[in-house]
């Protein structure tokens, strides 16, 4: 998404940085098995040519579809690569409200709420009905705090979606986003290595990316956060 002052999603990758990389908080695991692995969840089969949802842990469907919608402006797909959808950072942020992010739930519902209210009077339309310019330009509202009907200003609900849009699309995709290591691969964070070589570590070498979950070495292990839960 970029907004009056030029940011682009190039941009927001900079600033997000190999800061996301090391991301680890304190919420259940994604599954019983293999900690890197990504969470398939079982759901119900939809009729031919409806998409099957995803299952939903804290939000509503409502909440959830706009969410992942804006999301999906934030960090959008293109030619660089998937964007904050293919990750799954609304399924995150989604999961993350009911544990490490369960004091956020309130401020998502009455954000949410707001913004579609927003949406419906400024561009009459719900958000995910609006074109991506019309969709960005809303979201520049947002950001900038110009944006109407918000409990607090408009641009602490955007800096609060930013910040977990950033985390589920860059975090160790051991708490629910980061599908595929999309993130990583984003940014050319190649995974943790317990043996460096020189080799590795001259200038300007690609490391191949390894795939792996912080989870699933031996020196920080399930067990250690089930501890922090």
């Amino acid at each position: 998404m970029a907004n009056k002052e030029g940011v682009s999603r190039r941009d927001l990758i900079k600033r997000a940085g190999l800061a996301g990389a090391a991301l680890t908080i304190p919420l259940t695991p994604v599954t019983s098995g293999t900690a890197g692995a990504q969470a398939k969840p079982v759901a119900p089969e939809a009729p031919q040519g409806i998409p099957r949802r995803e299952p939903i842990e804290n939000l509503t469907a409502a909440e959830a579809d706009t969410l992942e919608a804006i999301c999906a402006r934030i960090i959008p797909s293109d030619a660089n690569g998937p964007g904050a959808r293919e990750a799954r950072a609304a399924h995150y942020i989604d999961r993350a409200l009911g544990g490490a992010l369960k004091e956020s739930r309130e401020a998502y519902r009455a954000g949410l709420a707001a913004f579609d209210t927003y949406c419906r009077s400024s561009r009459r339309a719900p958000f995910m009905e609006l074109s991506p310019r019309d969709q960005d330009s809303v979201l520049i509202d947002v950001e900038n705090g110009s944006a109407t009907g918000f409990p607090a200003s408009s641009a602490q609900f955007f800096a609060m979606v930013r910040t977990h849009t950033l985390q589920g699309t860059f975090g160790d995709p051991y708490y629910g986003g980061n599908a595929n290591f999309v993130g990583w691969d984003l940014i050319g964070y190649p995974g943790i290595r317990l043996n460096v070589t020189a080799d590795d570590q001259r200038l300007g070498n690609k490391l191949t990316p390894t795939h792996k979950s912080a989870y699933d070495t031996e020196m920080f292990t399930k067990a250690q956060a089930h501890h922090d839960d």
